[in-house]
């Protein structure tokens, strides 16, 4: 088999963090496997699994889109605009998917997926654009959405349940 050239590398690693972030938002990181990734890659499971040995390598490899993503949402031109512009994002299921993970993340025990960024972020650019008021509506952002996203999974259970 030929050797791969360094640009060959870097395209497939692109075209597997690309599929891996649009299943991250799409059906999110618990279901997203290398196998789904394969299937939408046509990349070999081996292949993906030599560039992420760990399922969390890819949320270190996409830690700085996820944070981009989900901070052009965000309005931090005021208080009433930023909760405004989380509760408008909340209705996306992308945004959903982001907090999602944040709060499954919040949890965790491996150092590597600690460092996840975007709410991070969002805290730091509320902090920097509006002082201690808005890390405060950040905090109660973060504690509605909670709210939210439980009443979402405990909605799912009973619907299953009840099918």
């Amino acid at each position: 088999m030929a050797k791969r050239s360094k640009v060959q590398t870097e395209q497939t690693i692109n075209q597997i963090m690309d599929e891996a972030l649009k299943q991250i938002l799409s059906i999110g990181f618990d279901a997203m496997s290398y196998t789904t990734l394969s299937e939408a890659t046509g990349i070999s499971r081996t292949g993906i699994s030599h560039h992420f040995p760990k399922k969390t390598d890819f949320l270190v490899k996409l830690d700085a889109r996820i944070g981009r993503l989900f901070l052009a949402a965000l309005d931090f031109s005021g208080i009433e605009a930023l909760e405004r512009s989380w509760m408008q994002a909340m209705r996306e299921s992308h945004y959903r998917a982001v907090l999602k993970l944040f709060f499954s993340l919040c949890g965790s025990s491996e150092r590597e997926i600690t460092l996840f960024r975007a709410v991070a972020n969002a805290r730091e650019n509320a902090i920097i654009e509006l002082g201690a008021a808005g890390e405060k509506t950040i905090n109660q952002l973060l504690g509605r959405t909670a709210v939210m996203l439980l009443a979402d999974t405990e909605s799912g259970l009973a619907n299953q349940q009840a099918a």
